[in-house]
């Protein structure tokens, strides 16, 4: 049986006046991604994250530009890019997001670092610092302290467009994120020596996510060539399409879709990202019910997380799992919905 969430007990930690000052003018100087907040180490900072935004898309343009002049595209090298989105994807969405950041669930240690493990793939920072940033989100979200909100730049077209790229990756470039205190946000994975160790070896996982899809496609087409497609496929432009999925969560997803509950931001249900997403697209229903391990909470809201979850479940891999009651729901739903 799934746990019932009741509205007074789905409330993550609310921001204080003075938490929400402190981060004031970090924010203010964070907004434009190449402000000198006067962060040390902030060229290496943004030249990393250069690399890791610009290096995929590089390799989805490779990848297009070898289909168009070899026609090197076939059921193969697209079950690798498929199968590898599908796994990574659910390790942040499962993994990094409703297991370990919100414990929406539990499980046992290892299907915990199972998960961790599948997240790390799609390299979207340490899995620890993942989770740190994210309930440091849901504490200040759409409000001064957000690391990446789109709601924080004013009015108008222009500063419309800035909060969107700011939230989409801009964020990443800004420095913010690394100000936030992992053992006061995630104090709990500090203290499990597996997870620590898992997020030890963050980079040998990106260099796994990369080097595995080469390899299999290599032993599976014999030929060099293949080794070369399956990085491409199996590796930079899955990861690219993981990215920016994730990203347009941050973005997209607080700005254009539908409100069905009270969440006290303005975070959207939004259906392209819903299916897309592994069922994270449903944004406004999470904010709502952060805890729960169910984000598309109408049957024709399609959550592949949570069916998997469920499946989990059922087959004793998963307990203590969170959905919340009709009651909870009620009380926040939005008179026009």
């Amino acid at each position: 049986m799934a746990t019932v969430i009741d509205p007074q007990h789905d409330s993550d930690a609310s921001p204080s006046a003075a938490e929400a000052n402190a981060d004031l003018k970090a924010q203010i100087e964070a907004t434009t991604p190449w402000n000198d907040s006067g962060q040390s180490g902030k060229f290496g900072h943004q030249l990393a994250m250069a690399i890791a935004v610009v290096g995929p898309f590089l390799g989805f343009v490779s990848l297009i530009a070898c289909c168009w002049i070899y026609g090197s595209m076939n059921a193969f090298y697209l079950a690798l890019l498929i199968g590898g989105w599908v796994l990574s994807g659910l390790g942040i969405t499962i993994g990094f997001h409703r297991l370990l950041s919100h414990r929406s669930f539990d499980s046992f240690r290892w299907v915990k670092a199972m998960w961790m493990a599948f997240g790390a793939l799609a390299v979207e920072g340490s899995p620890i610092m993942w989770c740190a940033i994210h309930r440091k989100h849901h504490q200040f979200s759409d409000l001064f302290g957000d690391p990446h909100s789109p709601r924080l730049h004013g009015n108008g077209w222009w500063n419309a467009v800035r909060g969107f790229t700011y939230a989409h990756t801009g964020w990443l470039f800004s420095g913010l994120w690394r100000s936030v205190d992992s053992e006061k946000y995630v104090p709990d994975l500090l203290e499990d020596k597996l997870l620590v160790a898992v997020d030890k070896v963050y980079y040998l996982w990106v260099l796994a996510s990369l080097a595995i899809p080469a390899a299999i496609a290599g032993i599976v087409m014999q030929s060099w060539m293949a080794v070369w497609l399956g990085f491409l496929w199996g590796g930079l432009a899955r990861i690219f399409l993981t990215h920016h999925i994730t990203w347009s969560i941050n973005s997209i997803c607080h700005i254009f879709g539908s409100r069905e509950f009270e969440a006290g931001d303005e975070s959207r249900n939004n259906l392209l990202f819903g299916i897309l997403g592994h069922g994270e697209g449903w944004h406004n229903n999470h904010h709502a019910f952060p805890t729960s391990a169910r984000h598309g909470l109408r049957w024709w809201q399609f959550d592949l997380s949570w069916y998997i979850i469920r499946t989990m479940q059922m087959v004793g891999l998963a307990w203590d799992v969170r959905t919340p009651s009709a009651r909870a729901q009620e009380s926040k739903r939005l008179s026009c919905s």
